[in-house]
């Protein structure tokens, strides 16, 4: 008889301790789980609407819709999706600016039908190698722009990257715009901020879209020279779109059927401006949207944003009639996190997308280049000793001669 009331008690016990721990813990009392409701074809249910007040044995009633007379807008129902003027019944899957897909590279390369090339094009190489160095104490000055934005700009001793990574970016690219007065090419360039991109294709039988904000766009008058060859652009024909099966490649990708099939630059008509030359994204790591990006789904992220500006300016340019390129339209990215930078030259040669035989575009990726290790507001120290110094520590002056290659290219 005891052993059975110790058992009684004991249960007892721990069924309150289930209920109390998330009181303790300041999240209140769990909510209880709400009843199903089921709706049988034929039969009303018994509610108690006419009893005015609550009876556990009878359904809830269903609110009922009130006519006011009058038009409240804020106060109404939205029109169904059936009843929209721009319904479809294919559905659209959008790439927009916080879209983060599971395979990363390889899903950005099948979706724009590409082939990756790992590092930089020999252009670029011969560029970074022959005119990296610009500036008299050129490291000293990128030092002290790392310094400015990680450290100088904000009072906290361990900066956040929302705060110093865009600051870092437009600093660079400020230091490299004071090169005009050497290069008077340079002057023919603009920068574009919160404009939006929209362009639609067609892949095996699926319809994509890359829209929406994406970043920092470098403009220019004149277009970039196509960076690969006639011979080595035939040879893409031989290369084999590497697949992902079972997964589908429309994975993570945004699906609706209300959808406006539009081809847009963001640039109104007569825009001297009108090439893209670079795309500058930064990803700040903010955790307060749910989205966390990793280095592969930022890489993919740059190769589609630039795939989407070059395939809205090669429609602008050449019609939306799906054909190879004769003059292939190319645009570079440049992508940092603060202290890590990435970089892309995607080369459209062809407008037909949707098989995935024939031509395909190409993509030169150097990814994961440190431009500096730390950059600490206070030393760091283990057993007294100081083993990171405080200020910029471990800087990387060939990361920078590449970003500045990339920002001369087409002008050198």
């Amino acid at each position: 008889m005891e052993g059975t009331l110790a058992k009684l008690y004991l249960n007892r016990w721990a069924t309150f301790k289930k209920v109390l721990e998330p009181v303790r813990a300041g999240r209140g009392a769990p909510i209880p789980p709400k009843k199903k409701e089921y709706d049988i074809p034929g039969l009303e249910p018994i509610t108690y609407a006419d009893r005015m007040h609550f009876i556990p044995e009878l359904a809830k009633p269903k609110p009922m819709v009130w006519d006011k007379g009058w038009h409240d807008p804020h106060h109404q129902l939205g029109p169904r999706l059936e009843n929209m003027p721009l319904y479809k019944t294919q559905p659209c899957y959008i790439f927009h600016q916080k879209t983060k897909v599971l395979e990363g590279v390889k899903q950005a390369l099948w979706l724009t039908k590409s082939k990756l090339i790992e590092g930089l094009p020999k252009n670029i190489q011969k560029i970074s190698e022959e005119f990296g160095t610009q500036f008299e104490n050129q490291d000293e000055k990128v030092q002290e722009i790392i310094s400015r934005s990680c450290l100088w700009s904000n009072k906290e001793t361990k900066p956040e990257r929302e705060m110093f990574c865009p600051v870092l970016l437009q600093d660079l690219i400020h230091f490299c715009r004071t090169l005009n007065f050497k290069y008077p090419m340079l002057s023919r360039r603009a920068l574009a901020e919160n404009y939006r991109l929209a362009t639609t294709w067609n892949r095996e039988s699926d319809l994509f879209q890359v829209r929406g904000l994406n970043g920092i766009l470098l403009n220019a008058k004149s277009p970039l020279e196509p960076l690969a060859s006639k011979e080595e652009i035939i040879d893409t024909q031989k290369h084999v779109l590497e697949t992902f099966y079972p997964i589908t490649p429309t994975i993570d990708l945004q699906e609706t059927y209300v959808y406006d099939e539009v081809n847009d630059t963001g640039f109104k008509e007569g825009y001297p401006y009108a090439y893209p030359h670079t795309l500058y994204l930064t990803h700040t790591c903010n955790q307060t949207d749910g989205v966390l990006f990793k280095p592969e789904h930022l890489q993919a992220k740059m190769i589609m944003f630039s795939f989407g500006n070059a395939l809205a300016n090669a429609k602008k340019l050449h019609g939306e009639e799906a054909k190879v390129l004769e003059n292939p339209v190319v645009v570079q990215s440049v992508a940092t996190d603060g202290r890590m930078l990435h970089f892309v030259v995607f080369q459209l040669n062809t407008t037909d997308l949707n098989s995935s035989d024939g031509v395909k575009n190409i993509v030169w990726m150097d990814s994961d280049q440190m431009l500096y290790d730390y950059a600490n507001y206070l030393p760091k120290l283990k057993k007294r000793v100081v083993v990171v110094p405080s200020g910029v520590f471990g800087y990387q002056p060939d990361t920078f001669k590449k970003f500045l290659a990339i920002y001369l290219h087409g002008t050198v």
